[in-house]
């Protein structure tokens, strides 16, 4: 990717993830853990409070913002939208709980949230289409996902025109659905099944948003590197490489597209 050698810090990227519950705190670090390898300049954790000193031993050259509780909740919503204002991109719902408040304090950040969004797993709703409506969004849904949307992937083109959204369908071959065309990402292996390559691949999406790149591109562009970060993976550890692995991939592999 390019840069102006005149850049400052923030120039190349400013993203937050919103992510995680009691009982998952590994979802937001991947998260920023692959945008932070895609190249941007400053990154912004809210998790849990429980998991607050697991996020800044990974993450050193980022922002922690720890929700009020173990769990998100209405009363985040204001310093939460506050906080993203400003900023090029988040990924809201990785690892969050898919009841009661925490969904929808969810839905209330995206409604009223203006930057440019990548939905992940909680964040996908029967009724998230609606509230992203003219916004900049990429949804990352698989088939369990879609059919908690009440979506038919026969549907996803004319869906994706109508909403003028960018989404991401994970599978076997990943088919990224934008206004007025549908793209198809093979190759990789059964290695990708492991825990925590959507919130990678989601972390990665957002990465490349933040730094200028168009939606639909951004989402081709990740999509093709944890591919491609499977198969090298594959070759050296067999099946048995985690999503962590596949982060360290991350920025060699995006010099070869």
């Amino acid at each position: 990717m390019q840069r102006d050698n005149d850049s400052h810090k923030g120039d190349n990227g400013k993203v937050a993830v919103v992510c995680g519950s009691t009982y998952i705190h590994g979802a937001p670090i991947l998260n920023a853990l692959a945008a932070e390898a895609s190249g941007i300049d400053t990154l912004s954790i809210c998790l849990p409070q429980c998991h607050t000193e697991a996020a800044k031993s990974w993450m050193l050259n980022a922002f922690v913002h720890p929700f009020d509780g173990d769990d998100i909740a209405d009363s985040d919503i204001e310093s939460i939208l506050e906080l993203i204002a400003p900023l090029d991109c988040v990924v809201l719902g990785s690892g969050i709980a898919k009841t009661g408040e925490r969904v929808h304090a969810l839905e209330e950040i995206i409604a009223s949230c203006t930057t440019p969004m990548v939905l992940d797993a909680t964040a996908l709703q029967e009724n998230t289409l609606d509230l992203v409506r003219g916004k900049q969004a990429v949804l990352t849904p698989h088939l369990g996902e879609l059919e908690r949307m009440g979506v038919e992937e026969n549907d996803l083109q004319d869906i994706a025109n109508e909403y003028q959204a960018t989404i991401v369908l994970k599978g076997q071959t990943d088919k990224i659905f934008s206004s007025h065309s549908t793209d198809e990402i093979t190759g990789g292996n059964a290695g990708l099944t492991t825990g925590g390559t959507g919130d990678v691949l989601a972390g990665l999406i957002a990465g490349l948003i933040a730094q200028r790149m168009a939606s639909v591109d951004a989402a081709k562009d990740a999509c093709t590197i944890l591919k491609k970060a499977g198969e090298a993976l594959e070759k050296k550890k067999g099946f048995s490489y985690t999503a962590q692995d596949i982060v360290a991939e991350i920025p060699g592999l995006l010099r070869t597209l």
